[in-house]
């Protein structure tokens, strides 16, 4: 960065560390004893919709990888997409099986990356769950390389516990880096996993 996007007020955006996803784990120790949520064994990445043969061979190649693994129920990894038009790539473990999820997290994206769809990804989620059918995902930003909390409130309605998500912000702050910018804690309705 130059003098001169220094005088402008420029900044250089955050570079994706997609090795924060390994801190979940740890992160949901804390979230447990914290709130009384764990994690569900579903987990997902978003990106924007891409079409054509190297997606395709990108979805094959994940396949293959992830398929590799014995421990895993159902197909290794399911192409979804929402409302939205966002498409979502879907892991299912069981939920003791935290670490493998987010190893599944990690390549899915480390392959997008790689195959040269980093632009396209938006976020990953990690899918937790409460009693009284409280659901929340800790959601990792790609572009900002930081965690923030979701909770939709039960029922019908779009509606999202904001006490909740501010109460995990302040307990998993040691475990995670938190987006401090609350304007980015976009809600994501309907996400796979959730």
């Amino acid at each position: 960065m130059g003098l001169l996007d220094i005088l402008l007020g420029r900044t250089k955006p955050a570079l994706p560390d997609l090795d924060r996803l390994f801190a979940l784990p740890s992160a949901a120790v804390t979230l447990e004893a914290a709130a009384g949520f764990t994690p569900t064994g579903t987990g997902a990445v978003c990106f924007a919709t891409v079409e054509g043969s190297a997606f395709e061979q990108t979805h094959r190649e994940v396949q293959a990888l992830l398929d590799a693994d014995a421990d895993r129920d159902g197909p290794p990894v399911e192409f979804s997409q929402d409302a939205y038009g966002y498409s979502w790539l879907v892991s299912r473990r069981s939920p003791d099986q935290l670490s493998a999820l987010v190893n599944d997290l990690h390549a899915v994206n480390s392959s997008m990356e790689v195959n040269g769809f980093g632009p396209q990804l938006l976020c990953s989620l990690a899918g937790f769950a409460a009693e009284g059918d409280r659901r929340l995902a800790l959601v990792y930003l790609y572009k900002r390389g930081t965690f923030y909390p979701f909770a939709p409130l039960p029922g019908a309605g779009q509606r999202r516990d904001n006490a909740l998500e501010l109460q995990v912000k302040a307990a998993l702050g040691d475990d995670l880096r938190m987006e401090q910018d609350l304007s980015r804690w976009f809600p994501v309705w309907g996400a796979p996993g959730l």
